[in-house]
């Protein structure tokens, strides 16, 4: 993309994560994020090495991006990226953003993660460094409070409480690692994922037991 393109977008969402396999409640929440504050782009990032799960357990990383391209070819406010999977070494947040933010220089940036990743934002590499370089948008059940005093958020500054974006997105209770349990079960697995992506898993055979 040349600087002309993608000088256009002025607020970028990033939404990184295995996506093992990607399903409804992630495109959910990539939809409400995108209506709700107003991105220009969603950009899916399918993780090549995540930090916190042993390789041997993650299904291969060009698989589980083509199963993400299957599921958002039909919106044209989403995209994918290839952004960590060509990237040698573990798929850090803070080295993503620092690309994207190169990629798109009059852009705002916008991380999307789900309430339990973002509960452990103290524990990702260069925490404080990432605060300073995006804005974060999470989401909540209906209903749920984020509040500032939140022990496991304690000792966050306070730009990141200014720049932090709390959503509510519709109930949608899907989990990968329900999906795996349930189609190495043999249990069926239709509406909880885009059919091309449940078609792509059938004829490769994965997650079976």
């Amino acid at each position: 993309m040349s600087q002309q393109q993608a000088s256009i977008f002025k607020r970028i969402g990033l939404f990184g994560g295995t996506f093992d396999p990607v399903h409804y409640g992630h495109l959910v929440l990539a939809e409400c994020a995108r209506y709700e504050c107003e991105l220009d782009r969603v950009i899916f990032i399918p993780s090549a090495r995540p930090p916190h799960k042993h390789r041997e357990t993650v299904l291969g990383e060009n698989y589980r991006y083509e199963m993400v391209r299957l599921a958002i070819k039909d919106n044209p406010f989403f995209e994918v990226s290839k952004a960590e999977i060509d990237r040698p070494g573990y798929s850090y947040a803070i080295d993503t953003v620092r690309y994207f933010r190169f990629e798109y220089p009059e852009a705002e940036i916008y991380f999307i993660t789900g309430l339990d990743a973002l509960l452990d934002l103290k524990s990702w590499k260069d925490a404080d460094k990432l605060i300073e370089l995006c804005r974060f948008i999470t989401a909540v059940r209906p209903g749920f409070e984020l509040k500032e005093d939140d022990e496991r958020l304690k000792g966050l500054p306070a730009e990141f409480w200014r720049n932090l974006r709390v959503i509510e997105v519709p109930g949608l209770h899907i989990s990968s690692t329900d999906l795996r349990y349930r189609i190495a079960t043999g249990k069926p697995v239709r509406y909880l994922l885009p059919r091309p992506v449940e078609d792509y898993i059938r004829e490769h055979g994965f997650y079976r037991e």
